[in-house]
């Protein structure tokens, strides 16, 4: 069943970035999210080359891991889950798909079309596949016939310049469950705006060719109110959120800003959750990426975050936290939240 038609419009979905939405971060936003609020979640994207190399196997797997206690959560909260795959051969897609839909239990597979990395595009993966469209097509179609499941693309507007009427009207030609438009060029990575015009433009370049892929809107999605205000101006069917949640990661819940106590327990319950799941498999240094999106706006967390940093393992981190909590126990609650 293809569960894209089924969602309520507009949809939010968190972007899948690469040693970020992991299964723990996964739980935790979905821990966090507010009924109705968030509709779809993604993993890491893996190469099909990796997943299907005896030796490359053992180094990506990881990615499409789903822990029992994330099940649970995105069961109960009606969240669907998808893998998402990047490659440049149509035949390892569809042996991968193949795999996947018959090894794994996800609602769908998304393919990379957009990641602007340079040692990637150089493989003629992800973005580069702008640059042959054909081929492109090509590979929708062999992960679709290899899996069965509802497959979905994330791309760009453009490689060098925009040219969002030839590329996404040719991905429309092989009818992808979705589309969801970032909407800049490769070559802008994450500088400057995104341009939602070429997301409307996209939803009536769909509505003209009479498709029923659904469009979703990526780029500067700053609050869930702000994503709703896009959806309504833009037309887009969902929003996907990448950064934003970094800015607030209880993005989908019902709080605008979290108390510092509240994003100091979701980091302890980050480390905690990250240690169940992955010590010996991964490296500690990982968590480190994550201590700014739960440290800011609030008194002495540059200082807190510095501390975190010089941390090596579990145990030292966990009491840089608890002391900083015994800390912030001593002053004021009105005192420790900084205007944002």
């Amino acid at each position: 069943m293809n569960f894209w038609r089924q969602l309520p419009k507009p949809f939010f979905a968190l972007a899948p970035m690469e040693d970020v939405t992991d299964t723990v971060f996964r739980e935790l936003i979905a821990s966090y999210a507010a009924a109705g609020k968030l509709q779809v979640l993604f993993t890491e994207f893996m190469s099909v080359e990796g997943f299907l190399h005896d030796i490359g196997h053992k180094k990506v797997i990881h990615r499409l891991y789903v822990s029992s206690r994330e099940r649970e959560i995105l069961k109960s909260r009606g969240i669907k889950l998808v893998a998402q795959i990047w490659g440049s051969d149509p035949e390892n897609f569809f042996k991968a798909g193949q795999q996947i839909a018959e090894q794994y239990d996800f609602d769908g597979i998304d393919i990379n079309m957009g990641c602007p990395v340079k040692k990637i595009v150089k493989k003629n993966a992800c973005s580069a596949l702008i640059k042959t469209p054909e081929l492109a097509k090509d590979i929708i179609a062999a992960t679709k016939e290899g899996s069965g499941l509802p497959v979905s693309v994330k791309t760009r507007i453009g490689f060098n310049q925009v040219e969002t009427d030839n590329w996404i009207g040719n991905l429309l030609e092989v009818n992808p469950a979705a589309i969801t438009v970032h909407a800049r060029t490769q070559r802008m990575l994450s500088r400057g705006f995104a341009d939602w015009n070429e997301v409307l433009k996209s939803v009536q370049l769909r509505d003209s060719l009479n498709f029923d892929t659904m469009i979703l809107g990526n780029g500067d999605v700053s609050s869930y109110n702000d994503g709703f205000e896009k959806s309504k101006i833009f037309k887009a069917d969902g929003l996907m959120v990448g950064r934003g949640v970094f800015r607030n990661p209880a993005f989908f819940s019902d709080q605008k800003i979290l108390e510092p106590g509240q994003r100091i327990q979701m980091l302890k319950n980050h480390l905690l959750r990250f240690q169940e799941e992955w010590e010996g498999k991964k490296s500690y240094s990982i968590l480190k990426r994550f201590f700014k999106i739960y440290v800011n706006s609030f008194q002495d967390a540059t200082s807190f975050r510095a501390d975190l940093m010089t941390t090596n393992n579990y145990k030292e981190g966990m009491q840089v936290i608890e002391e900083f909590e015994d800390s912030l126990a001593a002053v004021p609650s009105e005192l420790t939240q900084i205007p944002v």
